[in-house]
């Protein structure tokens, strides 16, 4: 496998082929520091210790903390679908693909030695602990053993093929979970010589293009470390990232790409006065615009700036002004690339701005992030997926009539784009998609600043934490975003007095509240709401939201209808047909066996159907919550190329068709689907209902 170089922009490395040498080595000023695991069983020390340190001054302190890893485990339905994961790609992916296979240089092999070891890692290593898997284990301490028992004699790690600074931000990243699940005393000191070595080396081997767009991941690593230990110079090291690091938060203070970007004209303009990103299509490249969306608010811990705090909610009305979807998301096939819900997302993007939007709910406490999070997680995060997980897109669009070979209006993305597959049209995304289902575990629950507990997103699940002291189970058990009710059930050790926090969804019309049977005030929608008690063992909270199914406008009049967290998209009848085996898995082509090309009119009414929670949580086949309402065909809207027209503005409907009865499903359960709706022209739904679509 040759070696990309990471200094070349995206479509050039996809392009390279030359294996980077042996980077020189410094003189060694740190010592390798080697110390055994010790006796402290893995999966034990994180979660047992129960809860964050406590913010370090001079640190900010923030309102919400991330449990350790290892405090909350899946139930229900979300631990059916991390157990889809680690049957299909998610479990199995080193064992058909050669770039995280045993040549991976992160095992020591002459195989691919940049991103892709650390980015399956990151979601493995959660899923693994999570499941309680010892095959899945095995797989990921091979891998961080290798990483912990061969650093550099300067104090750098990973593979001797190269020195880039990114792909190392991700390991950072897993060494960190990996030593809150486990305590491995290897860990502190690798972190602490190789922090080290990268002050010293900085100001001559500054941050470039992918490091320099994502220096905000490692500040993550560095800021944890300094919780820690309270080495000052790292927090010398955090004010060097992000001097050397781009300024995501001046670049969207004055948005300068509200359109679809043609980047090969922005690459032709060159890097002008910045010599240290020569491609400027990273400042509009998704993955990019995702992992700077924690930028700002992970800043602020140090500089305990409100501005900075606050910043994060400016770019995201950016990205929703200009590009947003209707699935929580913004376009990025592969850059920014406008409104119209026929252009795509990338996979990574998807993955990084959940991971970003868990990192910045923590330090604002805006409960409106979680509401976006449950968005993107429910819809867009499962959308790109086949049922069992062996295959997935890099490009999934909204409107979504086809998944061919033909030409797309991607921005920069190749035909295979939208294909589902082992690696379509590049491998990141196989690589990276493994942490969005995990890492959205590790974020259901929080600690909260004055030492109580907080529920930050529903799923089931169940936690393992303490609070004031005393160790505390919690079983949460609901089917939502498919139903509106939770029930959370506390088993603290002994009683224990502590505040308890529950968030309102923005959507939620109304909320319900009782412990133990007897009613209690609730908040209103976007807030949370505080329970302060003594709580004993057996302590029952019933809490359930009310939601009316709801036309959102969007693009050229469009309309997409959500109900609660999910968004609802009309399905279209699959052909499924297979291009090429690919290992273990397959490529796939899918085409379209129905008329996709309908409308809605103004006074839609919808009526809501419930059926079991089946086996396959966002599964076509058996839908765990359907929508039915009447539409009309729209002639007039076609596609070309495979991918649907931009959504006719206000079109009369087709005066030879009568309405129909539109049966709509969870937007990740087909996969093609439409759930950007023309919005009918007044009169366009006059006639009775004929026949039945869905």
């Amino acid at each position: 496998m040759t070696q990309h170089d990471p200094s070349q922009g995206r479509r050039d490395f996809l392009r390279a082929s030359g294996a980077l040498g042996l980077a020189a080595i410094m003189p060694g000023t740190v010592c390798a520091v080697r110390s055994d695991t010790g006796s402290t069983p893995p999966g034990e020390a994180g979660a047992a210790s129960g809860m964050p340190p406590p913010s370090r001054a001079p640190l900010a302190p923030q309102p919400f903390r991330r449990l350790p890893a290892g405090a909350i485990r899946p139930a229900g339905w979300l631990r059916r679908q991390l157990e889809i994961q680690a049957s299909g790609l998610g479990g199995h992916l080193d064992e058909t693909w050669a770039d995280v296979g045993p040549d991976s240089g992160w095992l020591g092999g002459t195989g691919e030695s940049w991103e892709r070891g650390p980015y399956f890692l990151d979601g493995l290593l959660p899923l693994a602990w999570q499941l309680d898997s010892a095959p899945l284990k095995a797989k990921a301490q091979k891998f961080i053993d290798w990483t912990l028992d061969h650093p550099w004699p300067n104090g750098m790690f990973g593979p001797r093929s190269n020195d880039d600074w990114w792909p190392r931000m991700v390991m950072l990243k897993v060494l960190t979970q990996y030593h809150e699940l486990t305590g491995d005393a290897r860990v502190i000191p690798l972190m602490t010589n190789y922090f080290v070595h990268q002050l010293g080396a900085l100001p001559q081997r500054p941050l470039r293009d992918w490091g320099r767009s994502r220096w905000q991941d490692e500040l993550l690593s560095v800021l944890w470390l300094y919780e820690r230990t309270g080495d000052p110079r790292l927090l010398q090291l955090a004010a060097l990232l992000r001097r050397q690091g781009f300024d995501w938060q001046g670049m969207f203070a004055d948005f300068p790409f509200k359109a679809k970007v043609d980047v090969a004209a922005l690459e032709a303009r060159g890097g002008g006065d910045d010599v240290f990103m020569k491609d400027l299509g990273q400042r509009v490249h998704g993955v990019n615009i995702a992992m700077s969306i924690k930028s700002s608010p992970v800043w602020s811990l140090v500089s305990g700036s409100a501005h900075d705090r606050a910043a994060v909610h400016h770019q995201l009305a950016m990205l929703d002004t200009w590009h947003g979807l209707p699935n929580g998301m913004f376009s990025a096939d592969e850059h920014l690339a406008g409104r119209n819900p026929s252009q795509g997302t990338e996979l990574c993007t998807v993955v990084e701005t959940m991971f970003s939007l868990e990192v910045a709910l923590a330090i604002t406490g805006d409960p409106a992030l979680a509401d976006r999070l449950e968005t993107i997680a429910y819809n867009a995060l499962p959308g790109a997926f086949t049922d069992d997980m062996w295959a997935h897109q890099y490009d999934q669009e909204p409107n979504q009539v086809e998944c061919s070979l033909h030409r797309r209006p991607w921005t920069s993305n190749g035909p295979e784009a939208n294909l589902f597959g082992l690696e379509p049209h590049f491998g990141c995304c196989t690589a990276n998609f493994h942490q969005g289902w995990p890492k959205l575990v590790q974020s259901l629950w929080m600690a909260t600043a004055d030492g109580g507990i907080a529920a930050m997103v529903y799923a089931p699940c169940t936690v393992q934490t303490v609070v004031q002291g005393v160790p505390l189970r919690i079983e949460q058990s609901t089917d939502y975003p498919f139903r509106s009710r939770v029930e959370i059930v506390l088993h603290p050790a002994r009683a224990a007095t502590f505040a308890l926090k529950l968030r309102i969804p923005g959507w939620a019309t109304g909320s319900t509240l009782s412990v133990n049977g007897h009613a209690q005030p609730t908040e209103r929608a976007w807030r949370f709401v505080t329970l302060h008690r003594e709580w004993r063992p057996g302590d029952t909270i019933a809490l359930s939201f009310a939601s009316t199914p709801t036309m959102v406008s969007g693009f050229n009049d469009s309309v997409s209808v959500r109900d609660g967290a999910l968004v609802f998209a009309l399905p279209i009848a699959e052909s499924w047909i297979k291009w090429r085996q690919r290992g273990l898995t397959a490529d796939w082509q899918v085409y379209p066996a129905s008329r996709w090309n309908m409308g809605l009119p103004e006074n839609a009414v919808f009526r809501r159907a419930e059926q079991p929670v089946g086996p396959v949580p966002f599964s076509r086949h058996q839908p765990p919550v359907t929508l039915s309402v009447e539409g009309r065909a729209v002639a007039s809207w076609k596609a070309e190329e495979g991918a649907a027209d931009p959504v006719p503005r206000r079109p009369q409907a087709d005066a030879s068709d009568t309405p129909q009865l539109l049966t709509l499903l969870p937007y990740a359960a087909p996969k093609l689907r439409i759930t950007a709706f023309p919005l009918l022209a007044p009169g366009s739904n006059e006639h009775p209902r004929d026949d039945h679509v869905g």
